[in-house]
């Protein structure tokens, strides 16, 4: 018999995906304008001009055999060195290239760091609501999947509830700031808390709990007041997974890192437990052309203001119609409570009028339905009056 959990995640998609695939027949049969697609977090905002210019200098530069070869399997030592370097200048640390892995996006970078870390029956600890794929990478790993409720209303930490969960068995705590579904960035007070309590465990139970940052999101926050405190400055034991999908528009290309602290004590296990679980999955040499691009662009942000703007006009209306909604401090996406006590019934209540939003059951965030507002602005606004009447069906 083959394996029958792998049967089941290849036959039931995502609660995300299913809709997506839903709007795609939706579409199709109705006609697109038609049809209010906030299902997925797809980039609507193109590539900055820099990516492109740098993909064709890049294409009409380099020697095309070493272009399209292969690299080292951790990555291109000259990117990995740039990466290094940039994130010195900006957070103030002291990384180095080997302190890279290059990968295929964020996901690939979690499923390496988990598979690195974990033992069979270790404990991971995130915070609800959270994207859903948390659990899956974490139980392919071997691990136990933890999930913490965040403070009502706010979605920011409840550390109470975080303390009662860790366990001598924690072996991590996975972070997402800006967060998805929630939108909610953490302040740099709660991640200074966070540290220290997983300090204090560390040393409570003689073993190491590793912060695993997920920052796909990083650059996508839309006041000058809100800051995303980079990890490396406040834990030793902090691993970082990093995606360009999001910060460039390139969510189809797959290029992210993992990027670990060389700070902890035991930093070239570490290192090297990375670099093993990536040969292990077959994650080694992500695709060199684009690890050449970012070694261009590493400091390039695709126009956010476009999803300000959603997000101002979005919260501006929902609210007007009487929902209740967590403005978001970053990404693009917006968590709204449902009006009913079941999400999935709001959410295909929602389908009558078009529009397609996901329960939020699937990110530990019951009662309430994620709207991914990355879409273009006039779909946006063909789209309130359908929330209007929506709400007003609950009236």
């Amino acid at each position: 018999m083959i394996n029958q959990k792998n049967v089941r995640l290849g036959t039931v998609r995502s609660s995300i995906r299913e809709l997506f695939e839903y709007g795609k027949r939706r579409k199709a049969e109705i006609g697109e304008e038609n049809v209010f697609d906030f299902s997925i977090g797809n980039p609507s905002v193109p590539t900055p001009p820099a990516v492109n210019a740098a993909l064709k200098e890049i294409i009409d530069t380099y020697d095309p055999v070493l272009l399209h070869g292969y690299t080292s399997a951790q990555g291109d030592f000259e990117t990995r060195k740039t990466l290094a370097d940039y994130t010195n200048a900006r957070f103030g640390t002291s990384l180095n290239a080997d302190c890279f892995y290059l990968t295929c996006g964020a996901a690939a970078s979690l499923t390496i760091v988990l598979n690195a870390l974990l033992n069979e029956g270790d404990e991971v600890i995130t915070f609800a609501p959270f994207f859903p794929e948390y659990r899956v990478f974490t139980e392919q790993a071997g691990g136990k999947f933890i999930p913490v409720k965040s403070e009502d209303d706010t979605f920011h930490i409840d550390f109470e509830r975080l303390e009662s969960a860790i366990t001598a068995h924690t072996k991590g705590v996975i972070i997402n700031s800006p967060n998805n579904p929630s939108g909610v960035v953490y302040t740099e007070q709660e991640i200074k808390q966070l540290t220290n309590l997983l300090k204090k465990y560390s040393e409570k139970y003689s073993n190491p709990i590793y912060l695993i940052s997920d920052e796909p999101y990083r650059e996508l926050v839309y006041d000058k007041s809100t800051k995303v405190p980079c990890v490396f400055n406040y834990y030793a034991h902090s691993i970082v997974c990093y995606s360009y999908s999001k910060s460039l528009s390139l969510p189809g290309e797959r290029i992210g890192y993992v990027g670990v602290n060389c700070e902890m004590p035991n930093f070239s296990e570490v290192y090297a437990a990375v670099c093993g679980a990536g040969r292990s999955l077959g994650f080694v040499c992500a695709p060199n052309l684009f690890q050449q691009l970012i070694k261009k662009v590493y400091n390039v942000t695709s126009d956010v203001s476009v999803y300000k703007r959603n997000r101002d006009r979005m919260y501006s209306a929902l609210t007007e119609y009487g929902f209740k909604v967590i403005k978001p401090e970053g990404a693009f996406y917006m968590f709204v409570k449902s009006p009913e006590k079941s999400a999935v019934d709001f959410c295909e209540r929602a389908k009558k009028y078009e529009i397609l939003i996901v329960p939020g059951d699937d990110f530990g965030g019951e009662g309430y339905a994620r709207i991914s507002y990355c879409v273009a602005p006039d779909m946006l606004e063909r789209a309130l009056p359908a929330f209007e009447k929506l709400a007003a069906s609950y009236r």
